[in-house]
């Protein structure tokens, strides 16, 4: 009779490690993917990373400037992406959803690398109540058309779309200083080379940036809006290498630049806005350590930036080619963990 009493209560017990093992392995991860920061400048800051576009490949570009910020500067990041609302996977195509915003409200930078989003008024919410509360932002190519209201006009958050009448050229526009024009270089025909305004090369933005070059194509601009600051121009060159020769008939334009930006709240926010940002830009070192640099200077944090800011990359960074609908298929937030 003991025996089986004890056999029983063993019994018991593995059903209900069973029943436990089942109840953890059916607890969804967090749909985004944070990085905690090491040792270094950045130690007890925040900055969230906001990514989104269905071409650039931001969301394989984002993760690994966020490594390199975490692990080579201390700073802790936290990378949100578009998430398929059925499977839970990275889908840069699934415009209406960016779980997690709500880490906004810890951060001391946000980093928008979206395009076209048209999300919902709960989530759209947490970017624009911190886009006005005077916290720094950086933007990133598309950034300048970061969203689109097409299905839902009467939303209170659809001035911010790219080609917003009212509030003339939207988020883009007027957040960051430029919204989207045109492809002025050809696209994925004519490179860029960076090339530092003349007068900011003691900017400390471009503090040890050498050689900077990536196969994104320069944007077109109208105006730059409000109080922008070139720091650096692009030059079209004719083709997709670093050695190749400008194209002479196209001027260099402005591809970075800073401002301010005072939304509702009555607090000027610092802005570093690029027009860079293909995935095969971060291959470049140039081009990582001027991102790297943008983060210390939009946190107040410029008299802490070396001569030569560490941008080695974290891990393998290999990054699948630009295209609309080519972005990897079966990634979740949970795969992209250290």
């Amino acid at each position: 009779m003991r025996s089986s009493l004890i056999a029983g209560g063993l019994s018991m017990l593995a059903l209900a490690g069973l029943i436990g093992l089942s109840a953890g392995q059916l607890m969804a991860a967090d749909p985004w993917v944070v990085y905690e920061g090491k040792d270094g400048p950045g130690k007890g800051k925040h900055i969230v990373f906001v990514t989104g576009d269905e071409e650039y490949r931001s969301e394989e570009s984002m993760p690994q400037l966020a490594r390199i910020l975490a692990e080579r500067h201390g700073f802790k990041c936290t990378v949100l992406f578009a998430i398929n609302k059925q499977t839970g996977e990275i889908d840069p195509q699934t415009l209406d959803n960016i779980p997690g915003l709500e880490a906004l409200k810890s951060a001391d930078l946000m980093v928008l690398f979206t395009r076209w989003r048209e999300l919902p008024d709960e989530q759209m919410k947490f970017i624009i109540d911190y886009t006005n509360s005077g916290k720094p932002i950086v933007g990133l190519r598309t950034a300048t058309h970061a969203f689109n209201y097409v299905k839902r006009k009467d939303s209170p958050y659809a001035k911010y779309s790219f080609r917003d009448k009212g509030f003339d050229g939207g988020y883009g526009r007027q957040v960051l200083g430029e919204t989207w024009i045109s492809h002025y270089g050809q696209h994925q025909k004519e490179s860029t080379r960076g090339l530092i305004v003349k007068g900011m090369e003691d900017n400390p933005i471009v503090r040890g940036v050498e050689d900077l070059w990536g196969p994104s194509d320069v944007y077109g601009l109208t105006t730059l809006c409000g109080d922008c600051k070139p720091v650096i121009l692009g030059q079209v060159l004719t083709g997709m290498d670093p050695k190749d020769p400008p194209n002479t008939a196209k001027a260099p334009l402005p591809v970075a630049w800073t401002k301010t930006y005072t939304g509702t709240e009555g607090k000027a926010a610092r802005v570093f806005a690029t027009t860079m940002g293909h995935a095969g830009d971060l291959l470049n070192e140039g081009f990582r350590r001027l991102m790297v640099n943008a983060c210390y200077w939009a946190l107040g944090m410029e008299d802490k930036i070396p001569a030569k800011a560490g941008v080695d990359l974290v891990g393998e960074y290999k990054p699948t080619p630009i295209h609309t609908g080519l972005h990897k298929k079966g990634v979740k937030p949970e795969d992209l963990k250290l």
